[in-house]
């Protein structure tokens, strides 16, 4: 499928006025078109000897050359100068708080759960790069094997800074506060209840309006598709029309600008004279998106027996074995519940994943003592033991099993088939639940030999 849009370069006045008019382009896995001026991009070709209007030309891989055709990424860019004109790359002191090599980080099956991460005081300048801190993760960039969980808290746009990650795809999603991002093809608006996409190697800048705070999962292998659908048929879950891509915008400035990228689990920054978002046209499938989750088609069960999580799936990044997931991005959104003689929050269980949770707002079924909160998050590890704390699983099993509309809240997990390792700021942060643990232990023994 193709799709073509066209954008203006918003002028002086309308600046202020940008992010409330924003186009996007519809639909999953597209080949879109976008340019600013008309016949930017070149007709039937993708590399002309000269290019209209003095531009450069450069193509954007996301994928080897080689792949399959329904596989293959990448995008083609014509822009005021090309990226490749920049000072010397230079590693940066100190990464942070932010890990990518786990091979001395530790893991754990102990059950954990974090309080909201704090904001940024008011005197201090934190961006949204500067704001990361890594809280788990697994495997290694350099071999595209694995992925990371991260949390963001910042106060501050990044201004003449933009960055892009060379380790893997960022999945972001917001709790609190707008993301106005700029990416070289143009302008995202995301904000809580919707979530972004921004596949490595594509450099972005991110400008708030006060604190903001939120996670990111990051995968080292391929990219995010949509899973198969598979007996329910044709329809359901995350639709392809309702995922979103930036039009296209450029500027036209000659700056210092900073360019700030992870690779190799390594910060390295790099100094230009402009400006990278200088992007006249451009046309491709390698593009960054954003999605409303408010939108997703939720399935369930209409009878009996609580389902898997796996039926409330967005996006999904597959290992090599079909069906097992470096990381599924799942939520679970106000929905129906009607089945009957069955306990309808989460049963107890040992995965065979590892599940990181969060809260975008409201509160979850599963938590009734009411410390997982919007803004915190949890990690239940491969095989640790986990579900209702006791108050949830006494009121549920005497509720009245009338059909019940949950609207409550919006939680979501970053599952995955890795054995994440914890990091140490996750396990010192002041934010840690040490108490966490305690939920389940005034669950009661029910048994009776002779009561059936």
């Amino acid at each position: 499928m193709s799709a073509k849009s066209t954008a203006t370069k918003p002028s002086t006045a309308a600046v202020v006025d940008q992010w409330t008019t924003l186009s996007y382009q519809a639909g999953f896995g597209n080949h879109f078109c976008s340019e600013v001026l008309e016949g930017a991009l070149p007709a039937n070709m993708n590399n002309p000897q000269q290019c209209s209007y003095g531009l450069y030309c450069e193509q954007l891989s996301g994928t080897a050359f080689t792949m399959p055709r329904f596989k293959n990424q990448r995008t083609w860019l014509y822009r005021i100068l090309p990226p490749v004109v920049h000072d010397l790359y230079k590693k940066n002191a100190s990464t942070g708080d932010v890990i990518t090599d786990f091979t001395n980080e530790d893991a754990t099956p102990q059950q954990l759960r974090w309080k909201p991460m704090a904001f940024p005081k008011a005197t201090d300048k934190v961006d949204f790069v500067q704001g990361w801190k890594t809280m788990g993760g697994a495997g290694d960039p350099t071999l595209k094997t694995g992925m990371a969980v991260h949390m963001y808290a910042a106060n501050t746009s990044m201004g003449d800074k933009c960055f892009y990650n060379s380790d893997g795809d960022f999945l972001i999603v917001p709790q609190e506060g707008v993301l106005k991002i700029t990416t070289e093809m143009g302008k995202l608006l995301v904000s809580p209840h919707e979530i972004v996409v921004i596949p490595r190697g594509i450099r972005f800048t991110v400008d708030v309006d006060g604190a903001v705070r939120g996670y990111i999962l990051e995968v080292y292998n391929r990219h995010f598709i949509l899973p198969d659908l598979g007996p329910i048929g044709a329809n359901g879950l995350a639709n392809p029309r309702d995922f979103e891509h930036p039009v296209a915008w450029y500027e036209d400035r000659d700056v210092d600008y900073e360019v700030v990228t992870k690779f190799a689990g390594k910060m390295f920054s790099a100094h230009m004279s402009f400006s990278p978002f200088n992007v006249v046209a451009w046309h491709g499938n390698y593009v960054p998106y954003k999605y409303n989750l408010d939108h997703f088609c939720t399935m369930n069960s209409v009878n009996y027996d609580h389902p898997d999580p796996s039926i409330y799936t967005v996006l999904t990044c597959q290992t090599d074995e079909p069906g097992c997931a470096v990381a599924d991005f799942v939520i679970f959104p106000p929905r129906w519940m009607v089945q009957e003689k069955t306990f309808r929050p989460p049963y107890y269980h040992r995965n065979h994943m590892s599940e990181f949770m969060g809260m975008v707002y409201g509160h979850y079924d599963a938590k009734a003592e009411g410390g997982f909160v919007p803004g915190g998050a949890s990690l239940h590890s491969i095989h640790t033991a986990h579900g209702p704390d006791a108050d949830t699983f006494l009121q549920a099993s005497n509720a009245d099993l009338k059909p019940v509309k949950f609207t409550g809240g919006l939680a979501f997990m970053f599952e995955s088939t890795y054995m994440m390792k914890v990091t140490d700021y996750a396990l010192s942060c002041p934010q840690l639940d040490k108490d966490y643990h305690k939920c389940w232990q005034p669950l009661p023994k029910l048994f009776n030999p002779k009561k059936k």
